[in-house]
């Protein structure tokens, strides 16, 4: 599953570097994320419940964090295991272009899946992939913005 974006925002790179660095803006606005701690330099432990059509696992996972060229981009490493649901394993490349006042983050992801939830089919997986990418974003560009909701912007449960 390969998906790629463009996101506007309102703010200088260096704010979105920060922010996009921050395990609890990044725990708030991952869908389901139950748990997202540092546990090395540029590691973290992750803990997710997701649903992908009838399938609902906990998965539980590492990320870590590679290619670092602060504040321009870096890439994003992680794999998930969800019991009998399945897996989860891929990466991201995340870029930042300032434009004015405002940053242009670009990402590029590819992920695999496999157990119960790749048996669900291809269309699926990627819409809801697709759907957990805008619910993320949509999350993470308002606390870019500040706004004293952006927590309650994201649902608890994807």
């Amino acid at each position: 599953m390969d998906l790629k974006g463009e996101y506007r925002l309102a703010a200088p790179r260096d704010t979105v570097w920060v922010m996009l660095n921050d395990p609890a803006v990044l725990k708030s606005c991952i869908p389901g994320c139950q748990s997202l701690e540092m546990v090395g330099e540029n590691e973290m432990a992750a803990t997710v419940v997701a649903k992908v059509g009838p399938v609902k696992a906990t998965f539980t996972g590492a990320v870590r964090i590679e290619n670092v060229d602060a504040p321009r981009r870096y890439s994003i490493v992680g794999e998930g295991k969800g019991g009998i649901a399945g897996f989860a394993s891929g990466g991201a490349n995340v870029e930042l272009e300032e434009d004015g006042e405002d940053t242009v983050l670009r990402y590029e992801v590819d992920a695999k899946v496999g157990g119960k939830i790749a048996q669900l089919g291809g269309r699926l997986v990627d819409s809801t992939a697709k759907k957990f990418a805008n619910q993320f974003f949509d999350c993470f560009a308002a606390h870019v913005r500040g706004d004293a909701d952006a927590d309650a912007a994201q649902p608890a449960e994807a």
